[in-house]
């Protein structure tokens, strides 16, 4: 039995996913990188059995999904089915399958959505053929299986914990575009909202925001779209479309870095493009003077050592809120949507 952790990501950034486990996880091992995944081998079988039952991927930031890898096996180009088969029979009995759901899955490249067509096909045949050895999918099983091909010649054999992974195939969450939103940037805001803000912080109707570099108008609008009813778009450019006369916008040609409001706002985001550290300490000092009460925003990182970069960030925060006296949760994601940046989830918690 193989013990391998695979890590998902987006193209690039690999060696963020190695930084970010490196300053988290002290466990002796050795990586092996791909495009859009990276592998660690423990050192220890035991540190595969542990983090297993312990690491969750909605606490990290880099990686899309986390599976733990049980095979690896290189495939005959004329018949993958079989070696497959005789690798679930095995780990079936060491894992007292079924599994919950079987996922067929491939990195998030140009080479990878090649793929993607046969993972169609062959994981309507695995299924059928599950299906006859008694192993198909069952919805009270603790593990969904996966099995990710970074090509037809080679595939990796895992699990996940269905209440400690992500819950979208390849770890990403399918969102359309609404049609007259201003910009494809109000993807993110939508995706943040689905995974950094918990149910009870949602927005509500009737509540009011600031955004911050507001134009064209995407996180105005889906601010709009959530129930705020009074909106301070901020910034010296032209908002488009329906932001543009909508009468819960009021744009306001002013500086970013400038502008406060005249009284508190339940939402502060801001999406403005700025060195990181300028933003952490803008952040910090709309909720220190009570300005808003959460705030969701980005850090565009450098291309190199993205990792230290936000640490340096969140400590600019957490010095500024921690020497105000102020209890804090903050969320951090590298989102699908997202670039060259990570977006953040922040708001105060009453002690």
């Amino acid at each position: 039995m193989t013990h391998a952790i695979l890590f998902y990501c987006r193209p690039g950034f690999e060696a963020d996913v190695e930084a970010e486990f490196s300053f988290k996880a002290d466990i002796p091992g050795k990586w092996e990188t791909g495009q859009g995944f990276c592998i660690f081998l423990p050192k220890r079988p035991a540190d595969w059995d542990k983090l297993y039952r312990t690491l969750e991927c909605g606490d990290w930031v880099f990686p899309r999904q986390i599976i733990f890898v049980a095979e690896m096996l290189d495939l005959p180009p004329k018949d993958r089915l079989t070696p497959i088969l005789t690798a679930l029979d095995q780990l079936h009995e060491a894992h007292k399958g079924p599994w919950r759901d079987v996922w067929i899955e491939y990195p998030d490249t140009n080479d990878g959505k090649e793929i993607s067509s046969f993972s169609r096909k062959f994981g309507a045949l695995l299924d059928a053929k599950l299906a006859t050895k008694g192993l198909a999918s069952d919805a009270s099983a603790k593990a969904r299986l996966h099995l990710f091909f970074p090509n037809l010649e080679r595939v990796y054999i895992g699990f996940t914990r269905p209440d400690f992974s992500v819950n979208w195939p390849l770890g990403i969450p399918r969102l359309r575009m609404p049609t007259d939103a201003p910009s494809r940037s109000t993807l993110k805001l939508a995706e943040a909202f689905m995974i950094l803000v918990p149910e009870s912080a949602q927005v509500k109707p009737g509540m009011s925001a600031v955004d911050l570099g507001a134009a064209p108008g995407g996180w105005t609008w889906q601010m709009v779209s959530r129930g705020c009813t009074k909106i301070f778009a901020i910034d010296n450019g032209p908002m488009k479309g329906s932001m543009a006369i909508h009468p819960s916008v009021k744009h306001l040609r002013e500086d970013g870095f400038r502008y406060r409001p005249k009284s508190p706002v339940d939402w502060l985001v801001c999406d403005m493009v700025e060195q990181p550290a300028r933003i952490a300490a803008l952040i910090s000092d709309w909720l220190v003077k009570g300005h808003a009460r959460q705030a969701i925003f980005n850090f565009k990182l450098p291309m190199k050592k993205r990792w230290n970069e936000l640490q340096r960030c969140l400590d600019i925060i957490d010095d500024a809120l921690d020497g105000a006296g102020i209890r804090y949760q903050i969320r951090a994601r590298h989102l699908y949507h997202d670039r060259e940046e990570v977006t953040c989830y922040l708001t105060k918690i009453k002690r």
